[in-house]
């Protein structure tokens, strides 16, 4: 059972799969890191020894912001962005697309469930 970085790795599959797991960590990212620390990233995570976990380790350690850290920069960009009022940092602060996605239709993950006004069904007509 591999730890990196304060995450717990899949032992079952392939190592270049399971950084992904870490926050900050893409696939693209994790060959380049197997490669700095001379791994094959086809091995399995439980068939690593303690001298390659280490390697992957100080790669990560010394090359790239993640988990935590990484959070903390994001989130902190985004209070940025809402404090001085910008565009993008209103569209963070109510909950809407801020990379210019239209609203009307298809904003749902963002905006939430729907929600139904009421008085918008047709009026049936009265008999008289």
């Amino acid at each position: 059972m591999a730890r990196i970085s304060g995450v717990t790795l899949p032992n079952d599959k392939q190592i270049w799969v399971a950084l992904t797991y870490i926050y900050g960590i893409g696939p693209k990212t994790s060959y380049l890191i197997l490669n700095k620390a001379k791994v094959e990233p086809t091995l399995r995570t439980k068939d690593l020894n303690d001298s390659e976990i280490s390697r992957i380790q100080e790669v990560i350690n010394n090359d790239y912001t993640v988990e935590g850290e990484l959070q903390r920069i994001v989130s902190g960009n985004i209070k940025r962005l809402k404090d001085i009022k910008s565009y993008r940092g209103i569209r963070h602060s109510v909950n809407l697309p801020t990379r210019g996605q239209r609203t009307r239709t298809n904003a749902r993950t963002r905006r939430g469930k729907k929600l139904t006004v009421a008085g918008t069904a047709k009026k049936v007509a009265a008999k008289t």
